[in-house]
């Protein structure tokens, strides 16, 4: 590699004002990762028991746990 601190353009002219840096470009993380797939897993874990503390604590399901509140 080259220590000089400039770029040389086409007609052999200096730009010693700016040198880019190099990119980094992360993927994408949307779809289905694994990562998203466990989390969705636990959410849902936790819903389902949280339905069945609801259940046992109320003596009812979901459905008429919402009808009888008022």
């Amino acid at each position: 590699m080259s220590a000089r601190q400039y770029v040389v353009d086409e007609r052999g002219l200096a730009n010693t004002f700016a040198i880019e840096p190099k990119m980094y470009v992360q993927e994408s993380q949307t779809g289905f990762t694994p990562h998203a797939e466990l989390l969705n897993g636990r959410l849902a874990m936790i819903g389902f028991v949280s339905l069945l503390v609801l259940e046992v604590v109320t003596g009812q399901g979901l459905i008429g746990f919402f009808t009888n509140l008022s």
